[in-house]
């Protein structure tokens, strides 16, 4: 799509995952093609630098945090805010959850909560990704991938109690889960048995 058709996309729903990627890799390839000036992320001028990889990539992420920023304005935005929250996660961890919280409060189907447990459980942050999901999660309101992601979550801090817990909240909202019953059943019957055995 064109660039304003996407805009216009985003417009309308700030939450498009797909659109908001096709925007992105526009805004980001078209950065990284030119010279960076200023780097909010790092805070300071590259401008007299020669450009090399590393510019044109950080180049290319300010241009996405310029385009999540602006989207995240939106008071019904949550993607724009998760996407925010994985460019700045390596240099300013608390600014990266405050970011996925209000994600996770914008969102009342429980998208943006799932997605952030995803991040976190990407950049090996479980016990972060647990803080996140208990203070959010509504079981009985979100999607079950949100409650997937909880208890895979439990399992990645070694806390295979807790994911019982979880995945038994998960059971009892009544929601479809189908498969995904079945395969965090295996998953946490294994971790209970590796406890066990230890």
């Amino acid at each position: 799509m064109h660039e304003d058709a996407l805009r216009a996309v985003l417009s309308d729903n700030p939450n498009d995952v797909r659109a908001f990627g096709a925007l992105a890799e526009i805004v980001r390839r078209r950065a990284a093609e030119a010279n960076a000036d200023t780097d909010p992320l790092a805070g300071h001028a590259d401008a007299d630098r020669p450009v090399d990889d590393e510019q044109r990539r950080r180049a290319a992420d300010n241009a996405e945090w310029a385009l999540a920023e602006e989207l995240a304005g939106n008071p019904r935005a949550w993607y724009p805010l998760v996407s925010l929250a994985r460019l700045s996660m390596d240099a300013d961890r608390e600014g990266a959850l405050r970011r996925l919280a209000t994600a996770a409060e914008r969102d009342s189907d429980g998208e943006g909560l799932a997605a952030g447990l995803a991040l976190l459980r990407e950049h090996e942050l479980p016990q972060e990704a647990l803080g996140l999901g208990v203070g959010h999660w509504r079981p009985r309101e979100h999607t079950a991938e949100a409650g997937r992601q909880i208890v895979l979550a439990a399992l990645d801090a070694d806390r295979p109690l807790e994911a019982r817990m979880h995945l038994e909240s998960l059971v009892s909202a009544g929601g479809d889960i189908g498969g995904v019953r079945d395969d965090l059943e295996h998953r946490v019957a294994h971790a209970e048995q590796h406890i066990a055995g230890t």
